[in-house]
């Protein structure tokens, strides 16, 4: 019974280290680098800058700078019933449009990028 007993505990606890491992250890941090929003999608940082006359979206992959160049995103912004969607192009290291943009806090931002051979979908609630 003993010996049942101490085999659980063990599996127990293998599990649990298992688990603490796998908690988001991809050798790097997600915060922001910019003062924006830090979102992961599959392993790749999006941190969204967004301020009223400007939208910036910063990509790094494990840490890194993604070369953006070639790069296409839109942001809809959805604030109560309000409905924005603006299109950002390269500059430099980032992905940015400049206008007139409803950020409030609360408000939700949805970014489709398309990088060279990868689409993601990343998603902030700005503060």
């Amino acid at each position: 019974m003993k010996l049942i007993s101490t085999t659980f505990a063990l599996m127990l606890m293998a599990s649990g280290v298992v688990f603490a491992a796998d908690k988001h250890d991809h050798g790097h941090e997600d915060k922001p680098l910019y003062g924006g929003l830090v979102t992961e999608v599959k392993d790749v940082d999006y941190e969204l800058v967004a301020k009223y006359d400007v939208l910036q979206l910063y990509v790094r992959n494990h840490g890194k700078p993604v070369d953006v160049s070639k790069a296409t995103a839109k942001i809809t912004l959805l604030s109560g019933s309000d409905k924005q969607e603006i299109d950002l192009k390269p500059s430099g290291d980032k992905l940015e449009a400049k206008g007139s943009f409803k950020v409030a806090p609360g408000t939700k931002v949805v970014a489709q990028v398309n990088l060279a051979s990868k689409a993601a979908t990343a998603r902030f609630v700005l503060k």
